[in-house]
């Protein structure tokens, strides 16, 4: 049932290859799947635009030491000025989401390998429909989870409850075959360690379909500036479990590029696709360890 767990990988943060491959096109994703050969991904991960019914953006900020004119206060009782180096924004409003998305999943079924999986990354407003969807392109006894990653960050209403988790479905092209490398699976601390005796404890349990992980600091090392970016340790799960070394991954909404990232480190290679210009001079930038192709369509 399982394509098992392949030798020799590396530690975190290092790739297992000496070269992986990460192409970034510039065009609408339909136009550029069709020029791929159904089955030509092993993976396939999106993150498309949630429809929020608003434009999406973010405001990079850079701090600078100023004692005399610094408006924020830092370690030690040091002063610095805050700069606004640029806002990058999309839009996030469709009036028939579904109707622009349907086609692109069925594109994403065509594009899978006969083993592969496919992730789309949505929230409560569009992710039932999109469930539906995703029933009748790939068949309901392909559908494997829903996970929910949750985390806790952001303002809290006062109307109802917080919504603090974003959904993620897993389907597969064939439920009798597929990759799962659960040897690659992460641990993470168990809730009350001292109910399990300390050898479980010191080893950590597997996660469930809930995935507890902060989003991206908004003043950490990993941040672009670009609206919506998912945290790389996210993704970085879902391709250790659900690829090879070597396989071929897709995302043809890559934002900020998180899915060529991780793919470039643990040694696979990537299809990067975005219509945006602000998202594709991103992915140059924060690519540019694997030597990126960028093209234009």
């Amino acid at each position: 049932m399982f394509r098992p767990a392949l030798e020799g990988r590396t530690t975190e943060n290092q790739p297992t290859r000496d070269v992986s491959v990460i192409d970034i096109h510039h065009g609408d994703n339909l136009d550029v799947l069709a020029r791929f050969d159904a089955g030509s991904f092993a993976l396939i991960y999106i993150d498309p635009p949630f429809n929020t019914g608003k434009p999406q953006s973010r405001t990079e900020m850079r701090m600078v030491r100023d004692e005399e004119g610094g408006d924020r206060t830092g370690f030690q009782g040091k002063r610095y000025r805050t700069l606004k180096i640029g806002t990058k924004t999309y839009s996030d409003v469709f009036d028939d989401y579904m109707g622009f998305l349907s086609p692109r999943l069925e594109e994403a079924h065509r594009l899978l390998a006969a083993n592969g999986s496919f992730f789309l990354h949505l929230d409560y407003r569009e992710v039932h429909y999109a469930k539906v969807a995703l029933d009748q392109i790939f068949g309901r006894e392909c559908f494997m989870n829903e996970i929910v990653w949750a985390y806790d960050y952001g303002a809290r209403s006062k109307t109802r409850w917080p919504a603090k988790h974003d959904n993620i479905l897993w389907y597969v092209k064939d439920p009798a075959n597929y990759t799962f490398n659960f040897d690659e699976v992460d641990r993470i601390p168990y809730m009350a360690p001292g109910l399990v005796g300390p050898e479980k404890a010191e080893r950590g349990k597997t996660p469930t379909d809930t995935w507890w992980h902060t989003i991206v600091s908004p003043n950490g090392k990993e941040k672009t500036g670009y609206p919506t970016q998912k945290p790389l340790g996210i993704i970085e799960r879902i391709v250790k479990v659900h690829s090879s070394p070597g396989d071929r991954l897709l995302d043809f909404f890559a934002g900020s590029g998180t899915l060529g990232e991780a793919a470039a480190r643990l040694g696979r290679d990537c299809l990067l696709v975005d219509s945006n210009p602000e998202a594709i001079e991103v992915m140059r930038t924060r690519l540019a360890f694997a030597e990126p192709r960028v093209m234009d369509v």
